[in-house]
């Protein structure tokens, strides 16, 4: 029976760890300076900005005339449409090229290096974008001013495009959660910041190390089962110990799930991910701790934190059972769970997120059965897992307005 409370005690305590840690993040950030980058430009960086579109490539024109219209001119678009019918679109520019490889790739790191392997010219930064994004018009002049810093690696801030249904309102919720936990506060600490997938900035050269990387090698024959490539590439980033700067002002849209079978589906994927990159960010914990690099040791506490529904859910059931079993630890992690929620929302208040937003909180419940759902779908991902089809076709203006 003692063994089993120090068992009990033990799991509890890490589960009362996870549940804090975002809350203690908070605390620790308001004490960093702001890492704002300093205003000066010497020079207008040249970006190989490349938009990956699979079996849609229409999806794209929005962004790629967000891109056209920035007040930045050193810059070149490279449209991927991979197993994509083009031969009704009809945008030409100087600043454009659209590929379409044959046979079809299938592959959105394979998509990459495609891309780069066309270059018109050799970038000294490659951004990389999602064919359903939109470009905030300051993106790039904001992204030039970290490169002007000296920064290899920058994360611009990914936010909502659309917040019309009840799923991409609870959906922003994650993402708004996210991007202040997991990428403004550490880069106000002085660590790494999450890479969202799209909108982030790569130091050319060192973005071609990456995609010759071992990890990337072997994903090409993985398909489904590879690990998303965002996940390789912080890896990457910090093993070499490089810091991923988050871009707070240059800002990128991003079309929400609209449906429970969405949620489903999208997070199932990122779940098997987790999951699979776990070895990966406990190794970044031993790396940091080996190398008194606080910049590795937090960035892998960040990325080996478990995702929100399955901390609650345990913090529940914890809390629940040691009332039976532990009364003290229970009540320790039923106020971990108190801090926890009180964070999400106080996190959610700091992001100064739309009125949409707080008027969505009641669909959370239902947001997290379907991730639920999707826990149970990562058993076979070359069946389940499937692409997100995206219809929200708005430009940057009617965005902007919304704003």
């Amino acid at each position: 029976m003692n063994i089993l409370v120090l068992l009990f005690t033990i799991v509890s305590g890490i589960i009362i760890f996870f549940l804090v840690l975002p809350f203690l993040t908070v605390l620790f950030s308001f004490l960093g300076k702001k890492k704002a980058p300093n205003k000066k430009i010497e020079k207008e960086y040249d970006f190989g900005c490349i938009i990956t579109a699979y079996k849609n490539a229409e999806i794209s024109k929005p962004l790629i005339q967000s891109l056209l219209s920035q007040p930045y001119s050193n810059f070149h678009i490279y449209l991927l449409a991979d197993e994509c019918d083009i031969s009704n679109f009809d945008l030409e520019h100087p600043q454009l090229t659209v590929l379409r490889p044959d046979p079809p790739l299938r592959l959105k790191a394979k998509s990459i290096i495609y891309s780069m392997e066309n270059y018109v010219r050799q970038h000294e930064y490659t951004i990389i974008f999602d064919a359903d994004n939109l470009a905030h018009p300051k993106f790039l002049n904001e992204i030039n001013l970290y490169c002007n810093n000296g920064h290899l690696a920058i994360q611009g801030q990914r936010t909502a495009k659309n917040l019309d249904t009840l799923y991409a309102c609870t959906d922003s919720i994650g993402e708004f959660y996210k991007n202040y936990i997991e990428r403004y506060a550490p880069h106000l600490m002085g660590s790494s910041s999450v890479i969202s997938g799209s909108g982030m900035a790569v130091e050319t050269n060192l973005y071609w190390d990456y995609l010759k990387s071992p990890e990337i090698e072997q994903g090409k024959h993985l398909w489904k089962k590879m690990l998303q490539e965002d996940k390789i590439l912080q890896n990457f980033l910090l093993r070499l110990n490089h810091k991923i700067v988050y871009a707070w002002d240059a800002i990128v849209y991003d079309e929400k799930v609209v449906s429970g079978e969405q949620v489903e589906t999208q997070r199932s994927r990122w779940l098997y991910s987790y999951f699979q990159n776990f070895p990966n960010s406990t190794g970044l914990i031993g790396r940091g701790i080996k190398n008194f690099s606080f910049n590795q040791l937090f960035f892998g506490l960040m990325t080996v934190s478990p995702p929100l529904f399955i901390i609650l859910f345990l913090g529940i059931i914890f809390s629940l059972l040691g009332l039976l079993i532990a009364p003290k630890v229970g009540i320790a992690t039923a106020i971990a769970l108190a801090i926890f929620a009180f964070n999400v929302l106080f996190t959610l208040y700091l992001s100064k997120v739309p009125s949409q937003i707080w008027s969505a909180l009641w669909g959370l419940p239902l947001f997290i059965l379907n991730q639920v759902k999707g826990l149970f779908k990562m058993g076979n991902p070359n069946k389940n897992f499937k692409h997100s089809e995206h219809t929200r076709t708005v430009s940057i203006d009617e965005v902007l307005k919304q704003d």
